[in-house]
């Protein structure tokens, strides 16, 4: 099994237009296809722990861990 990250743009309820992005990580087996079909669920359970946001949107992306890595910049020495 690999990672998935299911990425759902998420709206404030008392102001519609603020919206940012959640992302929810688990083991899958299936494809990112696959993933955005079973993603009602984990969303449900996410909005119900998070009552004040409405979910929008979503899509499935294979986590990239040297992206978070590189969007750091380069390591300094002191």
């Amino acid at each position: 099994m690999n990672l998935i990250d299911l990425i759902v743009t998420v709206c404030a309820i008392a102001s519609p237009t603020t919206c940012e992005e959640a992302h929810l990580q688990f083991a899958w087996s299936g494809s990112q296809q696959q993933c955005v079909m079973a993603a009602p669920p984990y969303i449900a359970q996410w909005i119900g722990e998070h009552p004040k946001w409405n979910a929008v949107r979503w899509r499935c992306e294979y986590p990239h861990p040297r992206d978070k890595a590189d969007a750091r910049g380069p390591a300094r020495v002191a």
